[in-house]
């Protein structure tokens, strides 16, 4: 008797009235926003202005929802285009089916082509929103959990996934690699922060520390799953993705800090030109105020010189009134000599 599991949605869709909600794709809509609005917070703090984070997802999502999709496509060809399938599922991005590397590629696109019309380094923009997109795939997997796959070998441990039996899945106790790999993307959102504010990093190196701490747990979490995948040399597919992505970033995150260390100073012309028109509006500020002051000045020593002018009159009128008493004072002398 299995004393504690975890279990699994009965229904990966509800029903508002004549619209279906889907968990799927409820979880990558949450991710998205989740995303956007850490990157716009960090992207902020960066010097940039708000809102841009979000004018360039406008491209970069879509991009990345196509990328992803085609990557799963792709690499599980089998499930739409052999015999007894029907290739029209491809398109149904709802029942699942995005793989990540082809989300980040295409995603990495449509960005690019966003910051170019807005003229950002696209690398600064990478960095701002590396950890959001951990915490986007964190929530995102979820999405695994209402569909009932991607789950890992059969376990008997307490956190065990309880899956129900259906045509393609047989039911049973397994490993909730979903939650596995959900719990990874947070500690690599909360590390990617961490070193970006201890280690001021730029030029696109917090976005590599992202992906080389993605691709780290991805190896042994994707080792763990058990659903149809193809192999060379006896590992999976995307174990080696995510082996050479890895080795990509690692060697991205060394050459960058030696050829371009420290961080950008501007992210954005527009917010740095407001930054200068701000500075030139204070500084004719400062120029009038300084002029009133001199002119004020002036008017102030014009009006002195005026005082100064006056005072001679008056001098000579005390002087003639002394000269007048001297000349008296000779005259009584005179005339007492006389008599």
């Amino acid at each position: 008797m299995d004393l504690a599991y975890i279990p699994s949605p009965s229904t990966g869709v509800i029903h508002l009235g004549p619209i279906p909600l889907r968990g799927y794709a409820f979880c990558i809509i949450l991710g998205v926003f989740v995303a956007v609005w850490l990157g716009n917070k960090r992207w902020i703090a960066r010097g940039g202005t708000a809102g841009t984070v979000a004018d360039i997802a406008v491209w970069a999502v879509p991009f990345g929802l196509v990328g992803g999709r085609l990557y799963h496509v792709i690499t599980d060809y089998q499930l739409y285009f052999s015999e007894g399938e029907d290739w029209v599922d491809a398109f149904k991005i709802w029942e699942g089916g995005l793989g990540i590397w082809g989300a980040i590629a295409f995603g990495a696109v449509g960005a690019w082509i966003g910051c170019r019309r807005r003229g950002i380094p696209l690398p600064a923009y990478a960095d701002a929103i590396a950890p959001g997109i951990a915490l986007a795939q964190a929530i995102g997997r979820w999405g695994n959990w209402f569909n009932q796959e991607l789950y890992g070998r059969p376990t008997d441990l307490p956190w065990a996934l309880k899956i129900t039996e259906s045509a393609n899945r047989e039911a049973g106790l397994y490993h909730p690699t979903f939650l596995y790999e959900s719990l990874w993307c947070v500690g690599v959102a909360l590390l990617v922060i961490w070193a970006d504010r201890r280690f001021k990093l730029g030029h696109g190196r917090a976005f590599a520390l992202y992906v080389a701490a993605y691709c780290a747990g991805r190896v042994w979490i994707e080792y763990m799953r058990v659903d149809e995948a193809h192999h060379i040399l006896g590992l999976r597919l995307n174990v080696w993705t995510a082996i050479v992505v890895f080795l990509l970033a690692v060697v991205y995150l060394v050459v960058s800090a030696r050829v371009r260390p420290g961080r950008e100073e501007t992210v954005e012309p527009r917010s740095r030109k407001a930054v200068d028109t701000a500075g030139e509006t204070d500084d004719s500020e400062d120029a009038a105020k300084t002029g009133a002051d001199e002119d004020a000045g002036a008017d102030a020593k014009a009006d002195g010189a005026d005082a100064e002018d006056a005072d001679p009159a008056g001098t000579d009128s005390g002087n003639a009134g002394t000269e007048a008493e001297n000349a008296g004072s000779g005259n009584g002398a005179g005339s007492a000599a006389k008599g």
